[in-house]
């Protein structure tokens, strides 16, 4: 943009006039100092105007070449930077600083009618769709900043000292004048009213937008295609929206995906979720949730890493006192078709929800669970999931697909399927199914759900292995690598950093952190030591660095319990017997995970290939579509990496006896 301007000459007017602009006083227009007049046509000004300088020509595909510009437009109280092409205003654009490079083509009307906090402030009614659990969105919410808002209500100073951090904000950024940012382009769209638009955002064909911030970078886009409706709204960078998307009080993170026909209403959506053709209403989509279909209703729940069957439904709505109910959904988990859950309800982590469940229930510490719908009941098929190979594919898959620029990621997300918080629960779910072996009835009940006794002692079972493969894990990347030469390295690597860790976790929207932590963070948070929503930031950030330490401390924790023993206290013939322990139930949560995965071989699944050929063409025809198991790339990433754990455990305990015979 340019800070120098000058006043229009006599001559340079007279060329304006002749190209047909028209303005009720030409001294409230300055110019850039080596503005030209030549490429503005059929404009007519209002208000305090600023114009740049107009060199630049654009190449529009199919080989279009325009020049940049003014032409037939009405343009009131506007800044316009250099090299901007704006053409075909076809009501008025104004109020608005257009930064350098800006497309503006065929726009009916983009104008900042009052003093505007462009979405920021808009109160979403999460999960309580009365209201209840609202929080005000600003540009650069989190979403564990959001998870605190909606779920803290029991620490109301916290609370009110965020949203004290968002007013300032808002009443820095509040303004009558929008913007719209470098490079940028807004094409055929129709009403653009009270919106802030950052730089490289591109807008086609929108329908209409009303009072919102589309906080794009130029290496971090944001595109609003063909249809798009958005009122009281906050986009956020690497995001796309097209396809007739509606959008009411709505926050949208970072790496989004909105399409055909979807609607939102008082929700948010953090770091990379999906939305297809369905529609939620007071949802907390925390990272990569992803709903496709068009039957889908998602309403009053919370989500992580969640994937929607098509006709997922939920109810939040008893007939009563309102649709005050909610529900939780921990991450990883999954709806089957057509499923149904009656809130509140809430599922454990990387639980499958298959069928239609008309009671409340909470497995929340019977993680990995199957909860599926027969003859009108619901059953518990506790740890069932935990063998899934889809479980290691979810891992894989998470990080791959982080669509956000690398340099302007708001979410601290932990994509582990594997880590203290989800370990508790298998601990505490070995506890649980402990105790209900001990009674004496066939089927048992839990929750408002049914558990067959035949189930128990596999999900013991699989908990048991779950808690050994983390703990070995765990001590396989402590003391992988390092130069152990006696006893006294090894305790100086068995030891932990605080205890910080050591107790309950906690999963807030994606972030993995020591409960005492946040506990602590609270405490400095009441004592005034954060100004700002930035110095909060900065904090979530240091914490989130740490996982690794926390991790140790809570897993030392477990190792000393598992062994009955101190960490200064084990020797290396214990770490030994423990490693050994961990290889042979690291090969068999191997075998149990290639086990699931050949049923996707298998020769049922093969129905419909080969159509007109024997059995051996439709096998042929099977791996040419499919390839043979060896060739999946999760399942040869799976192998891989097994094979270096055992190759990881095989020195470790030669290193180990090493220490034995050195002492």
């Amino acid at each position: 943009m340019n800070h120098n301007y000058r006043k229009l000459s006599l001559q340079e007017i007279d060329i304006l006039k002749q190209n047909r602009c028209h303005c009720n006083d030409w001294n409230q227009i300055e110019v850039a100092i080596d503005f030209s007049p030549s490429r503005i046509e059929n404009t007519v000004f209002s208000g305090i105007i600023k114009l740049g300088s107009f060199k630049k020509d654009f190449l529009f595909p199919g080989g279009v070449v325009v020049k940049s510009g003014i032409f037939n437009a009405k343009i009131h109280n506007c800044t316009i930077g250099n090299d901007v092409f704006i053409h075909q205003i076809n009501n008025y654009m104004a109020n608005y600083c257009i930064e350098d490079e800006v497309i503006i083509e065929n726009v009916n009307f983009l104008a900042v009618t009052e003093k505007t906090s462009f979405g920021n402030g808009t109160e979403v009614a999460v999960l309580i769709e009365p209201g209840g659990r609202e929080f005000p969105i600003y540009d650069g919410l989190s979403a564990l900043i959001a998870y605190i808002l909606t779920f803290y209500r029991y620490k109301p100073e916290v609370i009110k000292q965020i949203e004290n951090f968002i007013l300032s904000y808002i009443g820095q950024i509040s303004s009558e004048k929008g913007i719209v940012g470098k490079g940028s382009r807004i094409q055929n769209c129709h009403q653009i009213k009270n919106v802030k638009i950052g730089p490289g955002a591109t807008l086609e064909d929108v329908t209409r937008l009303e009072n919102g911030s589309i906080n794009s970078y130029e290496t971090a886009s944001v595109f609003l295609g063909a249809g798009v409706i958005a009122e009281n709204f906050i986009i956020n960078s690497d995001t796309i929206i097209k396809d007739g998307v509606i959008l009411i009080n709505c926050f949208v993170g970072q790496g989004c995906r909105l399409g055909n026909q979807f609607y939102a209403e008082n929700s948010v959506f953090f770091a990379n979720c999906d939305g297809f053709q369905g529609e939620v209403f007071s949802i907390f989509a925390g990272p990569f949730t992803v709903t496709h279909h068009k039957s889908t209703l998602l309403i009053a729940g919370m989500f992580s890493f969640f994937n929607a069957g098509s006709s997922t439904n939920q109810s939040n709505h008893f007939y009563k006192l309102g649709p005050l109910h909610q529900g939780i959904l921990e991450r990883g988990c999954k709806t089957g078709s057509s499923s149904y859950l009656l809130w509140p309800a809430r599922a454990g982590a990387f639980s499958i929800v298959v069928g239609k469940h008309y009671q409340n229930f909470d497995t929340s510490n019977l993680p990995f669970s199957l909860i599926i719908e027969s003859h009108g009941e619901s059953i518990l098929i506790p740890a069932a999931n935990l063998r899934s190979i889809g479980n290691f594919r979810d891992g894989c898959k998470w990080p791959a697909r982080d669509r956000r620029n690398k340099h302007h990621r708001k979410d601290l997300i932990n994509y582990t399927v594997l880590n203290p918080y989800i370990v508790q629960k298998l601990i505490n779910g070995c506890k649980l199914l402990e105790d209900f072996q001990k009674q004496t009835e066939d089927v048992l009940g839990y929750q408002n759900l049914k558990i067959k006794k035949s189930s128990i002692v596999k999900g013991i079972s699989y908990y048991r292995l779950g808690i050994i493969k983390f703990l070995g894990d765990c001590l396989i990347k402590r003391l992988d690598s390092q130069n152990i030469q006696n006893k006294p390295d090894l305790q100086a690597l068995l030891s932990r950093s605080s205890e910080i860790g050591i107790g309950e976790w906690i999963d807030l929207a994606g972030f993995l952190v020591p409960k005492l932590a946040i506990e602590r963070l609270f405490d400095e948070f009441k004592l005034g030591k954060f100004s700002t929503l930035a110095d909060l930031e900065q904090a979530f950030t240091a914490l989130h660095e740490k996982y690794d330490d926390f991790e140790w401390n809570w897993a030392l924790s477990k190792l000393e319990q598992e062994m009955g023993k101190q960490s200064d206290s084990l020797t290396s013939k214990d770490l030994i017997q423990f490693i050994e322990n961990w290889k042979k139930l690291n090969i068999e949560f191997k075998e149990l995970l290639f086990c699931d995965a050949q049923k996707e071989y298998s020769e049922n699944l093969q129905i419909g290939f080969g159509m007109d050929g024997d059995a051996a063409e439709r096998q042929e025809d099977f791996q040419q579509v499919r390839g043979a198991i060896t060739e999946n790339i999760y399942l040869q990433m799976l192998s891989v990496e097994f094979e270096k754990q055992q190759r990881q455990g095989d020195k470790l305990i030669i290193k180990l006896k090493q220490i034995d015979t050195h002492n």
